[in-house]
């Protein structure tokens, strides 16, 4: 089937099962699907059942879409994502923001479980992401340029959306949650990084690591959407403590936040402007 074929037929599937038009999108990262059971008159569909979608395969990733209220917006959330490290294409990694796109939705909210580079963080921090290192060995817009989507070229230099980087800000200091802001680091996974690595990426700029995000954003910017991303620091990154580094830490960390990340979440979907 044809690439824009292929397009079409998912967006339809989707359109029947959801025919109201979503205010805003949201990508939940490891341990963080939490969010999608404060959503209101939700209805729920497995991605296994999605024409043309991937699959998750990684523990935290429920792998469903959801569509519901949040906040008295409606919200479209992504309760689980795809990874370069799972085996697939770049272009598959990021398909569902494509569809997101197709679908008119203008606002992406991005989340993830990030290792912490940077030494004055903590685990259980939440980090505003201001810019990103994209250190995957690749690139999602290779290949030939798809007009109807975005330029050949598209501008990176505002990849996280300055007005809404401040209005996390604004919601975190009104809920009095505590909160980062930094770089963070894509690579591609699955192995750990090395004490060394980390070293290098600290001195290139970069707060926090992880394997997700950077590629979805990237396609989003192309689109023309507006991005926030908000990083869960689940761990301290290889070397920064004397610990080993496992997924379990991960999830166990993320669920400890939860309460805090819930309520930021809320508070940001609450005050923007569509």
């Amino acid at each position: 089937m044809a690439e824009k074929a292929k397009f079409q037929e998912t967006v339809n599937f989707i359109r029947d099962k959801f025919p109201e038009q979503a205010d805003l999108a949201m990508i939940l990262g490891s341990g963080l699907g939490i969010l999608a059971d404060a959503v209101e008159d939700k209805k729920v569909i497995d991605y296994k059942d999605i024409p043309n979608f991937p699959v998750s395969t990684v523990e935290g990733h429920a792998g469903q879409l959801v569509f519901g209220r949040l906040e008295g917006k409606k919200v479209l959330l992504m309760n689980g994502r795809f990874h370069y490290y799972e085996g697939y294409h770049i272009k598959e990694v990021v398909y569902p923001v494509r569809v997101m796109q197709l679908l008119g939705i203008k606002i992406l909210l991005v989340t993830n479980a990030a290792g912490g580079i940077n030494h004055a963080f903590a685990p259980g921090d939440l980090m505003i992401i201001e810019d990103h290192i994209n250190l995957m060995g690749t690139n999602p817009l290779l290949g030939p340029n798809e007009e109807e989507f975005g330029p050949r070229f598209p501008d990176m230099s505002e990849a996280y959306n300055k007005g809404l980087r401040k209005l996390a800000e604004r919601v975190a200091k009104e809920e009095k949650i505590e909160y980062r802001k930094g770089v963070y680091a894509g690579l591609a996974g699955p192995s750990y990084e090395t004490p060394a690595e980390i070293k290098y990426l600290r001195y290139i700029g970069a707060d926090a690591v992880g394997m997700s995000t950077v590629p979805e954003v990237i396609v989003a910017n192309h689109g023309g959407m507006r991005v926030l991303g908000i990083s869960c620091i689940t761990n301290m990154a290889a070397g920064v403590l004397p610990q080993k580094l496992s997924h379990e830490e991960v999830m166990e960390t993320a669920n400890r936040v939860r309460d805090k990340f819930i309520k930021l979440v809320r508070g940001i979907v609450r005050e923007v402007k569509i």
